[in-house]
């Protein structure tokens, strides 16, 4: 089975997000993320929703969604030609003694420390999946106290757009 990142372009409305979702709740589809923003267009928001399933279910999905009303466009990003990225928090104990490695740690994945206190180290990065699921993996051993990752968020390269003058359903 393979993750499968879907783009949409919806009404920026009460309500759409409770349809979206409720949409694969009930065809029994997992969402591993889902991240929504406004557009250029305040009246539109930008939905990037991350699955994994095989292209039957992706299929389904596309489908789906181009029968809600709210849904003006929607596509598969091709993981070849489209860029990926997540914001991760992540809280670490650190001592004096460990709190040397763990900045090393974050200097090498080039993460940001927003907070620092006599116990802990809170950093902050920013990649796609992998970067991030390296970096936390280096960081458990001093201890994982907290973690907050925003979701995917997702667009393709070059001149492609996924937009309202598409008012298309593709993949």
């Amino acid at each position: 089975m393979n993750q499968h990142v879907v783009s949409t372009l919806v009404e920026n409305r009460a309500g759409t997000l409770s349809r979206v979702s409720g949409l694969f709740s009930r065809r029994g589809f997992n969402i591993d993320s889902l991240t929504v923003g406004e557009t250029a267009d305040p009246s539109i928001s930008r939905m990037t929703i991350a699955v994994t399933g095989d292209d039957g279910v992706l299929e389904q999905i596309i489908k789906q969604l181009g029968k809600l009303v709210d849904v003006i466009a929607v596509r598969e990003l091709d993981p070849s030609s489209c860029l990926r990225r997540e914001i991760m928090l992540i809280k670490v104990s650190a001592d004096e003694k460990t709190r040397p490695a763990v900045l090393g740690v974050a200097g090498v994945f080039r993460s940001r420390v927003v907070d620092i206190s006599p116990a802990t180290i809170t950093i902050e990065a920013t990649g796609d999946i992998e970067k991030l699921n390296g970096l936390l993996l280096l960081l458990r051993p001093y201890g994982v106290l907290e973690l907050a990752r925003t979701g995917l968020v997702a667009l393709e390269r070059g001149s492609s757009v996924l937009s309202v003058s598409n008012l298309s359903i593709s993949n």
